[in-house]
């Protein structure tokens, strides 16, 4: 994707704690110069490191260490990972209806209207067997890769072994995470048949449409179509199953909303007090009104947690909703606040866009039908 510059830095404040969201998204600091070559890894990192790798996963996994070692010689350290994975500048205040922009525009709701009409009927069975709304499917399948169109191109095993055993100075070092995760990466090309040098990602090593980590791919992906593999790269079959099977593991509720609006207390202990939990249900809407603060009628008639979530405008006032459990799911895909409301929002405008061409398109006796969406999933009730 390319970015308008003026975006670039609030975007990074704004994400960037999940690599399956911010391995495709997050922008980086701007280069004073062209990045450097990739090359071998064996260059920068001892062959008796790669070996102790090599030979750790093999006998885990009842392999021969043989067939592993060759594997990881191949890998290239790729100087532009290493500065993507950097974190952004900081200093530049969040914007949600900045933010909001890049995702929710025409061309890419027009995109997943036409997407949903091409694979309607997997939706629709992704909806029934796991409870999760397909607009909020779509949401998560256009904020990550625009439906299939910006999937990375960085060769995974080369940015995984270059955050597994090159990963660079100047921040928190994460390279225990990525070997886990290059481990993953190979149990998955193993079981999948493939060549591990075919696959190709962000700069963190995410895949597919979804963009999942190979961790998320090995515990959370399906095979949806029942093709006896699992393709989240080629499938969108298997991506959607997936993405709804994924966010029904991490705790989406049937039939409850995403959010609800609220006006806040006047007292700023209390809206500090109620910020504190962030996205994490805490306060029941009797709790939020003894502190002043004045959830929508809805809300008062929802039995059950709320999160009061934050989004800041930059130099103008914040937004604040009531996030439920399931406005809390989805943040368990990408850890940000932003990104659940821009998932949200745009599978709430792509499946108005495809209600109403169905109609358009419906015969004169169905018009006016269209799709079954459940009203309120993934909606803000006022």
């Amino acid at each position: 994707m390319k970015l308008n510059p003026a975006y670039a830095l609030f975007l990074a404040a704004a994400l960037a704690t999940s690599p399956a969201w911010a391995a495709k998204h997050k922008p980086a600091r701007p280069a004073t110069q062209k990045d450097a070559a990739p090359f071998p890894i064996t260059r920068q990192v001892d062959l008796t490191e790669l070996a102790g790798f090599a030979a750790e996963l093999a006998a885990t996994e009842g392999w021969d260490v043989n067939e592993v070692l060759p594997v990881l010689e191949q890998a290239q350290v790729v100087p532009a990972v290493q500065r993507l994975i950097m974190p952004p500048v900081a200093g530049k205040a969040k914007d949600w209806s900045a933010y909001r922009a890049l995702f929710i525009e025409p061309r890419r709701i027009q995109a997943g209207v036409e997407f949903w009409q091409l694979h309607a009927a997997k939706l629709a069975e992704a909806e029934s067997r796991y409870g999760v709304p397909a607009e909020v499917v779509m949401g998560v399948l256009g904020v990550e890769t625009y439906y299939g169109r910006i999937m990375g191109n960085f060769r995974v095993i080369d940015a995984l072994a270059t955050l597994a055993f090159a990963f660079p100075t100047g921040r928190s070092d994460r390279s225990p995470f990525f070997r886990s995760e290059l481990a993953e990466f190979l149990k998955l090309a193993r079981r999948e048949g493939a060549d591990p040098l075919s696959y190709r990602g962000s700069y963190a090593g995410a895949m597919g449409l979804p963009q999942f980590m190979p961790s998320s791919w090995n515990r959370h992906a399906v095979d949806f179509d029942g093709s006896g593999h699992i393709d989240l790269i080629g499938n969108p079959d298997d991506a959607i199953g997936s993405v709804a099977h994924y966010l029904a593991e991490y705790g989406w509720q049937p039939g409850i909303t995403t959010h609800y609006t609220v006006a806040m207390p006047a007292d700023t202990t209390q809206r500090a007090r109620l910020l504190t939990p962030d996205v994490l249900p805490s306060f029941t809407a009797q709790q939020l009104v003894a502190t002043g603060a004045r959830p929508s009628e809805a809300a008062m008639n929802f039995d059950g947690q709320l999160a009061v979530v934050e989004l800041q405008n930059g130099a103008k006032a914040a937004s604040y909703v009531l996030g439920t459990q399931n406005f809390y799911a989805v943040t368990r895909y990408n850890h940000s606040s932003y990104y659940a409301m821009a998932v949200i929002e745009l599978g709430r405008a792509v499946a108005a866009g495809y209600r109403a061409q169905s109609a358009v398109s419906a015969p004169a006796s169905s018009a006016g039908q269209g799709p079954s969406v459940p009203a309120g999933d993934g909606r803000a009730n006022q």
